[in-house]
């Protein structure tokens, strides 16, 4: 029999995998594998599990949010051997699955994780670590993450960015220089996002449009600081609109970024904290990582 390797995070989603465990690993079965059950027992505890086990497996499979999701591509990342990846997502946003069209039922998805095609997607590399859709600095950061959900299913996209708007008047912004494809673009921003997905925190289209994730190109958007209320409400408007017209947000593609800022910068990595920094790279793997998608 085929071996799989099933890394679980127990918690994800108000641990619902706890009342579907024994239906995926019988479809796992089913399916011609030999399963090792691994639930994680501490945070990175996923990504040094894929990088030191994976290669003793035909496939990996986990099952978590977003952040369980991170920790086991970037362990794949490191392995000696890649083998393909299947996801069953079990967190609040799985922004990532839903790019790829991964259900939402857990059986559903356990069915496409052993049965789907493969689809060798990108992965983002930044500096030494490894993300899967979205590194991202300044005000929008983590509001997903704050924004009650209640508030969210009201007012849509318009909740994600009115709760950043509440700390506008003490703002913070950053001095960089950013360089792309032979071109430098230097100024302070409040925002900056670099993502492979086509949502973001659970909001389709905040990354633009015609995203592939096989394309070796990121989607950028680099929102500068407002100087005076009427830049403020310009940008507040493009971004409740989708709409980049204004020359406030800087919006393009590329397959390398390099960042230079005059201090320290707290960056998020597919939601998860990613480390304060002031030189960065970050370069696009293109289709380095062979996940399983619905057929």
């Amino acid at each position: 029999m085929k071996k799989l390797l099933f890394i679980i995070n127990p918690h994800s989603g108000k641990a619902l995998i706890k009342n579907k465990l024994l239906q995926i690993i019988d479809v796992m079965v089913k399916a011609g594998y030999e399963v090792t059950v691994y639930p994680t027992q501490a945070k990175d505890d996923a990504r040094s599990v894929t990088a030191e086990q994976a290669e003793n497996y035909d496939m990996v499979v986990c099952s978590g949010g977003d952040g369980t999701l991170d920790e086991v591509v970037s362990g794949m990342m490191r392995s000696v051997k890649k083998v393909p990846l299947g996801y069953i997502p079990a967190g609040s946003t799985n922004d990532f699955a839903n790019s790829l069209k991964i259900p939402k039922d857990m059986i559903k998805a356990a069915c496409v994780a052993v049965e789907g095609k493969s689809f060798f997607c990108d992965v983002g590399r930044f500096n030494e670590k490894y993300f899967v859709y979205v590194a991202a600095f300044g005000i929008f950061t983590e509001v997903s993450y704050r924004t009650r959900q209640e508030w969210k299913n009201i007012l849509g996209h318009a909740a994600y960015i009115l709760e950043g708007a509440k700390s506008l008047t003490s703002i913070t912004s950053y001095h960089m220089r950013v360089e792309h494809d032979g071109e430098v673009i230097e100024d302070k921003f409040i925002f900056g996002m670099i993502t492979n997905s086509n949502s973001v925190g659970g909001f389709k289209n905040m990354t633009g449009k015609n995203v592939e994730l096989d394309d070796g190109l990121f989607e950028v958007t680099l929102i500068r600081m407002p100087k005076n209320p009427v830049e403020l409400n310009a940008i507040l408007a493009s971004l409740t609109n989708l709409i980049d017209d204004t020359d406030l947000i800087y919006s393009f593609k590329s397959s390398k970024v390099s960042f230079l800022c005059e201090e320290e910068v707290p960056w998020t990595l597919d939601g998860e904290y990613g480390g304060s920094l002031r030189d960065i790279t970050v370069q696009n793997e293109q289709k380095a990582l062979d996940i399983m998608v619905k057929i």
